[in-house]
């Protein structure tokens, strides 16, 4: 709630600017009137000794006279507007407060209570919007997605065909935008409030922090209500972190919280569902040293193997690392049956005995970044937040670098440009979430088997309910390509989902247009070739 006694206190700090202003403005036009005039050659622009007739001098005053007349005109418009704004807002809460007058409607006063003032009314948006608590949605396709951004760089799922996955912000109203809430949120960390509190077993540190501290931030637009900003600090070498939630209600930012997050305790068990695919496991395992063991060391790793082929290689790749890595915090549980994903999560999931904890349902064709572990573990809070990250998914790379000899290392193909992959925005398949929410939103339902559907059914559970759903593109989490292989098996449903994923799957828009005119392309070189050869005879 504002604090009483705030809007006088900035009239009268907006009454001693003006105050300060207007002396400044006087003290300028004295010390014009005083200064004897110089010497035009000296600072007139153009080479030395070239004069300059009167039409030049009329010519640039006439443009500058142009350059603020076109400013005070836009000025004028946008002013206009927004007392039109205004005026039907007015009309709005007038209309409104009519209804509440109605005799024989009871109770509607209290339900549709409006404020009576504006900054009451923004604060009232907050509350529409899906800030402290989330609202229930009817399905996958209600949910506004985040776009998450960088210092420099934005990733965002709406493409179009001109947009890119991962881009810096081109027009200048963005970029603008950006950096107003990036020093927006550095000025409430750096000059705290008394509500600026942070959680009670972790003490405030009057820390100054920069623009380079900033680590990451979201962003999403509701039209009928306002943008929601989430933004982290951290210094270097730092496991706490300061988040900064900002609300602009189609009006100025507005501060909703700033707290401290600590994420050095925060334990993330990565919970792996296999069948088979020994060769692509021995990869996976690759990037969960480097990344996991050698650098982050708050992971516990939990590989459910369904069947026996192949079981003992996993086994011996677990003990390799195992000893090499001088890492123990890890379980293999072998299951003797048909392979379901939803069922090897759920056994995963429960097998964990340490009280709550944070769980990544990943899968083996996933590559992620150091940064995402942390991305995981502040984006998901118990009973109150479950974070569903859109992976960017590769293309095969035999397409994508069809004219080099040999692919590049996988660690070379993580780009996010058009033509190596896309935002996997139908996937709900990887997911943050503690054990607690899990277990009491149901799980999965294990009456699914195969691909696919189970992955939806939990996300939509989640959207039928109180908690928020973080659904946003995130830079550190690649699917790898893969060939894929639907089984005659699966129900209709499932066989749809599973080539359109397919289809998807293996090239960009204008690559596969290229395999398609593969013939009438290399008729048109031979063509060329022709014509070369022709003229170089004559």
């Amino acid at each position: 709630m504002p604090r009483r006694g705030l809007p006088l206190q900035g009239r009268v700090r907006w009454l001693f600017l003006g105050l300060f202003l207007l002396l400044v403005l006087l003290l300028f036009a004295y010390l014009l009137e005083c200064t004897p005039p110089a010497d035009v050659s000296l600072i007139l622009p153009g080479p030395v000794g070239e004069t300059y007739g009167k039409e030049y001098y009329q010519a640039l005053l006439q443009e500058q006279e142009e350059r603020h007349l076109n400013r005070a005109a836009s000025l004028k418009r946008q002013i206009a507007q927004l007392k039109q704004e205004l005026q039907e807002m007015s009309e709005k809460l007038k209309v409104l407060q009519e209804k509440k007058e109605l005799p024989g409607v009871p109770g509607l006063a209290d339900k549709d209570q409006e404020p009576g003032d504006l900054l009451e009314y923004l604060h009232s948006q907050i509350d529409k919007a899906e800030v402290n608590t989330g609202a229930r949605l009817p399905s996958e396709y209600a949910l506004v997605p985040f776009e998450s951004f960088t210092s420099s760089k934005v990733y965002q799922l709406e493409m179009g065909l001109t947009r890119h996955p991962e881009e810096k912000p081109v027009r200048k109203d963005r970029r603008d935008e950006l950096v107003e809430v990036i020093e927006a949120a550095l000025d409430i960390i750096n000059n705290p409030d008394e509500e600026d509190g942070v959680e009670d077993d972790v003490p405030m540190q009057r820390q100054t922090y920069t623009d380079g501290h900033f680590t990451e931030g979201l962003y999403r637009t509701e039209r009928d209500k306002g943008t929601l900003y989430e933004l982290f600090f951290a210094k270097e070498d730092s496991s706490s972190f300061r988040h900064v939630t900002l609300f602009r209600p189609f009006g100025p930012l507005m501060k909703v919280r700033s707290t401290s997050v600590e994420t050095s305790g925060m334990i993330i068990n990565i919970i792996v569902p296999l069948a088979g695919r020994v060769e692509t496991f021995s990869q996976f395992l690759q990037n969960f040293r480097e990344v996991c063991i050698q650098h982050d060391r708050r992971v516990h790793l939990t590989v459910v193997y369904f069947g026996q082929e192949g079981l003992q290689e996993v086994t011996s790749s677990l003990e390799k690392m195992s000893r090499e890595e001088s890492f123990s915090n890890y379980t293999l549980i072998p299951v003797d049956e048909e392979f379901s994903r939803g069922r090897g999560l759920d056994i995963g999931a429960h097998a964990w005995k340490k009280g709550d904890v944070l769980m990544f349902f990943c899968d083996v064709d996933i590559h992620f970044t150091l940064e995402f572990l942390n991305t995981c573990r502040l984006h998901a809070a118990p009973n109150k937040k479950v974070f569903y990250p859109v992976v960017f998914s590769l293309y095969n790379p035999a397409i994508v670098y069809g004219n080099l000899e040999l692919a590049p290392p996988v660690e070379l193909q993580l780009i996010h440009k058009k033509d190596a992959g896309f935002w996997r925005d139908f996937g709900f398949g990887m997911t943050c979430q503690y054990r607690s929410d899990f277990l009491n939103i149901g799980g999965f339902d294990l009456e699914v088997k195969g691909w696919g559907v189970e992955d939806v059914h939990l996300y939509r559970k989640y959207l039928r309910s109180d908690m928020i759903v973080i659904r946003t593109p995130v830079s550190g989490l690649f699917h790898l390509w893969h060939e894929k292989q639907c089984a005659d098996e699966l129900t209709p449903e499932q066989y749809r989902m599973c080539i359109q994923s397919k289809a998807m799957n293996e090239a960009s828009h204008s690559h596969l247009g290229m395999l398609v005119f593969r013939e009438e392309i290399e008729a048109h070189l031979r063509k060329q070739a022709f014509k070369t050869q022709s003229k170089t005879e004559d």
